[in-house]
């Protein structure tokens, strides 16, 4: 007899469809939707996080966590770039604990030429001392460095690139002055754009004035440390930044007077690899030493025993 086909299959079918069959939601009370986030909740969840604690390398690009930047020296670990620092840190990297005595905090900036460009120059500067916290782009006074004393002036990047204008001129005089009446080694920490242009011929003055003050200090038997960050360009590094006994310059530091750009469209020729960094500057002899942040101190204490200051 035949098999009964119809038959035979309906079973296979029924538990087909029964392992096909969705699963059911399990009896009660269903768990209710989650509702949609606002945009302002979003950023107020955002805002518990603390800002800054992370910045990335700007030579490697990696990301660094700020604490262990700063413990560092702001020196990135991973590929030992320089960051660039304020007067206030570079003084508290260098200084003995509480030996820092600034002077010359009486000077302010003023406008005599009453320049003006996109904004007044005196609105300029108003702007940048709430920025920067500072009077100018200049820290100064006396301070012991691993028990030397010493007379040091420090630029600062933060207050207008750390230009040069007739404050930052008077202060570097002053501080000279003042070593050399109390025989004390000069220690300047160069980090600038250059002359500051909103003071015009005033802020070129400060270069012949600088040096003078400076030659007068050679002539007395003074010594002069000069040493030369990222960036040092422009009238400072064509006036006292170069007139140092000794010339020390951080890792890797952009040096020099013009552009590289300006240079090579003027000379017509091609620049050689790290022209205007410190390293090549040393090759050229224009440089004694090239000294990593973490060393600068012991570095600066050593070169004052060696001469006997």
């Amino acid at each position: 007899m035949p098999e009964n086909t119809a038959g035979s299959q309906a079973p296979a079918t029924q538990v087909e469809l029964k392992d096909k069959a969705p699963l059911q939601a399990p009896t009660g009370t269903p768990h209710p939707k989650p509702k949609a986030r606002s945009w302002a909740q979003v950023m107020e969840r955002k805002s518990d996080i603390p800002e800054g604690l992370w910045l990335r390398c700007e030579e490697c690009e990696k990301m660094l966590y700020r604490r262990n930047l700063e413990a560092n020296l702001h020196v990135c670990p991973e590929c030992g770039h320089h960051h660039r620092i304020s007067a206030t840190e570079r003084i508290r990297q260098l200084a003995d604990e509480a030996s820092f005595v600034e002077m010359f905090t009486n000077l302010r900036p003023t406008d005599p030429l009453k320049f003006k460009d996109l904004k007044a120059y005196p609105e300029r500067i108003t702007a940048e001392q709430k920025k920067s916290g500072q009077r100018d782009a200049i820290k100064a006074g006396t301070m012991f460095i691993k028990g030397r004393q010493a007379m040091v002036c420090c630029l600062d990047l933060t207050f207008m690139m750390g230009s040069m204008g007739s404050v930052v001129g008077e202060v570097i005089t002053r501080a000279i002055e003042h070593a050399t009446a109390n025989d004390l080694p000069v220690i300047i920490i160069s980090c600038s754009g250059g002359a500051r242009m909103q003071e015009s011929g005033l802020s070129l003055m400060q270069m012949a004035k600088t040096s003078a003050a400076l030659a007068r200090f050679d002539d007395a038997g003074g010594l002069f440390i000069s040493v030369l960050t990222d960036p040092t360009t422009g009238g400072v590094t064509a006036s006292f930044a170069m007139l140092g006994d000794l010339i020390l310059a951080e890792p890797n530091a952009l040096v020099g007077f013009a552009g590289p750009r300006v240079i090579q469209q003027t000379i017509r020729q091609e620049l050689p690899e790290g022209f205007q960094r410190s390293e090549f500057l040393q090759k050229a002899g224009m440089v004694d030493r090239v000294v990593p942040r973490s060393q600068l101190r012991n570095e600066l204490a050593r070169l004052i025993d060696f001469a006997g200051k």
